[in-house]
C-alpha cells in the first residue's frame, strides 16, 4: 500500500472578526479539518499553529490533495506549504550621528522608553549589559505579554528593558510510511544562534561603555533606541526559520502591543511567493492595518538584481552599507613587500619568523582539478604538501564560502590562508585565531607572481587592527540584495539603506574551539555583516523617532526617514556601490538613514490601508479575498492594471514602463506638512539627459487649517536612454529638503 507524504501547511482565511472567541474559531477550524481528512487518520485532526489575534487561520500536516481540496472551501484566502527561511547574516550609530553632523544633539524624551519594539529571530542572551534595565520605568500598562520560562530561562530572566519573550517549541515538519520527523526541540527564549541577541542589541540595546571584540572595535555600545523596550519571539530552531511559526509570532506580537517589529529574515530569493502565499508580507499587512510598522532585511542574495526580498509595500525594506571603519590585517612576503588585506583575525604570527608560502594548485591532492584546488575546495589539497605553509587561495566560486575555504585549508594543518576575492575583501570575514588575510584581485596577481619568481617564498600573516575614519562610506555591500522587486517593479525597492557591515553588537558567549585568543575569555560581543544587521538600525531608528512623535503613524516615520536619507559618502561624493560606480535606487533605495535629520523633516507623504487595498487590486487579487483581508465593504477601482501601483502614495516613484511612443505619464502624489503651518516649498527637478519631468504646481503653499496638497509628476520618455533612468524631485523651503526619489524604466 503506497502512503501519501504529509506536508506542514499554512492556511490563511483574511482578517479576524472583532470579539470572535478564539475557542469558537479553533474548532470551527478543526472541523474545517475533519471534513477533509479521511476518518481513519482522525489523530491527524489537529492544529499546529492557530492564528485569532488580528487575522485568522491554522497551520497542519496536510497531502497535497487535502490542501488543494482545503483551496477550494468558501473564506479561505490562500494555502501554501510552510516554507523554511532564512536569516540574513553573513561604530554604527556613531558614523550615522557624524554624517548628519549632530553628534547625538537629540536626546531620548522621557516617552521614548514606552516604544516596545517585537524582534522576531532566534531568541535572546538576557545576561548581555545591553538588556539591563538601569534607569528604565516601569512596564507600560498596555503591554500584554508574557515572559515564557524554558529549561534555561527563566522570569527573572526579563525585565524592565526586556519586558516579554515568547517561543515557539518544536515543530512536525512531515511523515509518512507512518513516521514522523519532528524539528529539533529548543524549548526556550534561549539564543542558541546569537543572531537575536546581535540584532536585538543594535535596535535597542542599553548604553555600555568600554566594549571591544578582542580589543577590534573598542567604544562604547548602544543601539538606536536605547531606553525602548524589547520584546523577544523566537520563531528559529536549529532546523531554520518555519514562515508558519513567524506568521504566529506576527500575531501574538500584535496582540502583545508591540510598536515596531524587526524581521532580519526571509525567503531566498530564488523561491519567493507572492504576496498572500507569504508569510510575512501577510502579517505585516495585518500589523500596518493595526498602525505598527514592520521593517525587514531585503536579503543577502547580491549583487544580481531581482534579488531583493521582503518587498512588499506596506514592509520597510533595508539595505546594507559598509561604515567608516575597517578591519585589515597585513600580509609581508619574504623580499620585503607588505599588503594590506582584509580580516577580522587574531593571528598568533608575527614579523619574527616567515613560512613558506603556496598556491592552492601546487599543493593538490592527487587527481584534483586545478580549478578546484586554486578555490581551496574540500578535499582538494594534500595534507602532506600543506602542512606548515601559508596557502594562497582564489574566490572564483562564490558557491563555496570562506568559512569552508578557511576550514579546508586549517584541516590540512597550514599556517594560515591568503584569499583573493576582489568583491568580498570589502566584508572582513571573521577567522578567529586562524591566520587569515582576504586580498584584492590586483594584490593577489602579485603574491602568487612572487610564488613562481622566488625559490623559496615565504610570508607571514599579522593579526588584524582597526583602520578608522574609512573612506568611501557608506558604500553598497555587495552581498545586500538589490531591485526591482520579482512580483512588481511599480514600487521601489528597497526602501533605504543602513548600517550592515561589520557591526560591533551583543552576543552569546563563544564556545567554538579557536575562536577566543590565547589568554582571552569569551567575548561577550562580536562583529557581524549582513542585511540583518542593517534592518535592526531601520527599527532603532523609527523608534527613535517614534519616541519624539508619539501620535506619528507609521507611514509618516518611513515617509521621514526615506525622505531625509542621505545620499553622499564622506567624501562628499553620491554614495557607490561595490564596484565603485555611483549607487542606483535599486541597491540604495532613497539613500542612507538620517535618523535626526528625520525628526523634522517638513513635509511626509502617508501611505493609508486604502492605499494599499488598491495596491493589491491592481496586482490582481479578488475584491473577494481583498475584503477578507480588510474586514471591509472594499471594492476595487473600475480599471485595475498593474502600472496604476506606481499611483498609490508611496513616498518614492518607480515606472516599470514607460513607453516613448506613447502620451507621457503623470503620477499623482499628497504630501502633509508636518512643520511649520504657514510654509511655501518650491519644487527641484534632478533627472538624467533625455527623460523629461516636469511638476504641476512647482510651488506648494501651505497655511493654518490647510495641511495636506497634492502634486503631480510628468515623466515623458521620447528623448530618455532604454532602461532605467533614476533621479529625484526634491521640495525646499528654505529649511527642509523632502527628496522624492524615482526609477523610471524607458522602453
Amino acid at each position: 500500500m503506497l502512503f501519501e507524504s504529509y506536508q506542514h501547511y499554512v492556511v490563511y482565511m483574511g482578517s479576524s472578526s472583532s470579539g470572535e472567541a478564539p475557542g469558537i474559531a479553533e474548532s470551527d477550524h478543526l472541523q474545517l479539518l475533519s471534513s477533509i481528512i479521511p476518518s481513519h487518520e482522525s489523530e491527524r485532526i489537529s492544529l499546529i499553529h492557530h492564528y485569532s489575534h488580528v487575522f485568522k487561520g491554522f497551520s497542519a500536516m496536510l497531502t497535497e490533495n487535502e490542501a488543494s481540496a482545503l483551496a477550494g472551501h468558501d473564506g479561505i484566502v490562500s494555502i501554501f506549504r510552510d516554507p523554511i527561511l532564512h536569516l540574513h547574516t553573513t561604530r554604527s550609530w556613531d558614523f550615522l550621528e557624524a554624517a548628519s553632523g549632530m553628534q547625538y544633539k537629540h536626546k531620548h524624551p522621557p516617552m521614548s522608553s514606552d516604544v516596545i519594539i517585537g524582534m522576531i529571530d532566534t531568541g535572546i542572551w538576557p545576561e548581555s549589559p545591553s538588556f539591563n534595565d538601569d534607569g528604565i520605568g516601569e512596564i507600560p500598562s498596555r503591554w500584554k505579554g508574557v515572559c515564557m520560562e524554558g529549561y534555561d530561562f527563566k522570569k527573572s530572566n526579563c525585565n524592565r528593558k526586556l519586558i516579554g519573550a515568547r517561543y515557539y517549541g518544536s515543530i512536525q515538519r512531515t511523515y509518512s510510511n507512518n513516521k514522523t520527523h519532528m524539528a529539533k526541540p529548543d524549548d526556550s527564549p534561549r539564543d542558541f544562534d546569537g543572531h537575536g541577541t546581535h540584532t536585538t542589541s543594535i535596535a535597542a540595546g542599553a548604553k555600555v561603555a568600554n566594549v571591544s571584540y578582542h580589543n577590534l572595535a573598542g567604544g562604547t555600545a548602544r543601539g538606536g533606541s536605547p531606553s525602548s523596550r524589547i520584546a523577544i519571539y523566537k520563531a528559529c530552531t536549529l532546523d531554520g526559520c518555519s514562515g508558519s511559526t513567524i506568521l504566529k509570532a506576527i500575531d501574538d506580537a500584535i496582540k502583545d502591543g508591540v510598536d515596531i517589529i524587526s524581521i532580519s529574515i526571509g525567503m531566498s530569493s530564488l523561491f519567493q511567493s507572492d504576496y498572500l502565499n507569504d508569510p510575512i508580507a501577510i502579517g505585516s499587512f495585518h500589523a500596518q492595518q493595526m498602525d505598527i510598522m514592520v521593517v525587514c532585511s531585503g536579503g543577502n542574495d547580491g549583487p544580481d538584481l531581482y534579488s531583493i526580498v521582503n518587498s512588499a509595500p506596506w514592509i520597510f525594506t533595508v539595505a546594507a552599507s559598509n561604515i567608516d571603519r575597517d578591519f585589515q590585517s597585513s600580509v609581508l612576503l619574504g623580499n620585503g613587500k607588505t599588503f594590506q588585506g582584509s580580516a577580522i583575525s587574531f593571528s598568533n604570527l608575527n614579523r619574527s619568523r616567515y613560512y613558506p608560502l603556496a598556491f592552492g594548485e601546487d599543493v593538490a591532492a592527487k587527481f584534483t582539478p586545478i580549478s578546484e584546488s586554486r578555490n581551496c575546495y574540500p578535499g582538494s589539497l594534500d595534507t602532506q604538501k600543506v602542512a606548515g605553509k601559508i596557502v594562497v587561495c582564489t574566490d572564483n566560486d562564490l558557491n563555496i564560502p570562506r568559512q569552508i575555504k578557511k576550514l579546508v585549508v586549517e584541516d590540512t594543518r597550514a599556517k594560515g590562508l591568503i584569499l583573493v576575492s576582489e568583491d568580498e575583501k570589502i566584508i572582513p570575514f571573521d577567522s578567529g585565531t586562524f591566520p587569515f588575510a582576504e586580498v584584492g584581485n590586483l594584490s593577489g596577481l602579485q603574491i602568487i607572481k612572487y610564488i613562481y619568481d622566488t625559490k623559496n617564498p615565504t610570508a607571514t600573516i599579522l593579526p588584524a587592527r582597526d583602520v578608522p575614519r574609512y573612506r568611501p562610506a557608506p558604500t553598497v555591500a555587495y552581498f545586500s540584495s538589490r531591485g526591482p522587486g520579482q512580483y512588481t517593479e511599480n514600487i521601489l525597492k528597497p526602501d533605504i539603506m543602513a548600517p550592515g557591515v561589520t557591526i560591533l553588537a551583543a552576543m552569546i558567549p563563544e564556545k567554538e574551539a579557536g575562536s577566543v585568543p590565547l589568554g582571552n575569555k569569551p567575548s561577550g560581543y562580536a562583529i557581524k555583516s549582513g542585511t540583518s544587521m542593517a534592518c535592526p538600525h531601520v527599527t532603532g531608528a523609527a523608534a527613535f523617532i517614534k519616541s519624539f512623535h508619539q501620535r506619528w503613524s507609521t507611514s509618516m516615520i518611513k515617509s521621514a526617514l526615506m525622505t531625509t536619507a542621505t545620499i553622499y559618502d564622506n567624501t562628499g561624493k553620491p554614495l557607490q556601490n561595490s564596484s565603485h560606480h555611483f549607487a542606483n535606487p535599486h541597491e540604495v533605495g532613497v539613500g542612507e538613514i538620517n535618523p535626526h535629520k528625520a525628526l523634522n523633516p517638513g513635509l511626509v507623504f502617508e501611505t493609508t490601508t486604502e492605499d494599499y487595498l488598491q495596491f493589491l487590486c491592481y496586482y490582481g487579487y479578488s475584491g473577494k479575498n481583498i475584503r477578507s483581508m480588510s474586514k471591509t465593504n472594499f471594492n476595487c477601482p473600475r480599471i485595475n492594471i498593474d502600472r496604476l501601483i506606481s499611483n498609490i502614495n508611496y513616498p518614492s516613484i518607480s515606472i516599470s514602463n514607460l513607453d516613448r511612443h506613447k502620451p507621457a505619464q503623470t503620477i499623482k502624489r499628497t504630501v502633509t506638512n508636518v512643520g511649520c503651518p504657514n510654509a511655501t516649498y518650491i519644487s527641484r527637478v534632478h533627472a538624467p539627459v533625455g527623460l523629461e519631468v516636469k511638476v504641476f504646481p512647482n510651488k506648494l503653499a501651505f497655511i493654518e487649517g490647510l495641511t495636506r496638497v497634492s502634486f503631480k509628476v510628468l515623466f515623458d520618455g521620447k528623448e530618455a536612454s532604454n532602461g532605467y533612468n533614476f533621479g529625484s524631485v526634491t521640495w525646499f523651503n528654505g529649511r527642509h529638503s523632502v527628496r522624492l526619489s524615482f526609477a523610471v524604466n524607458v522602453e
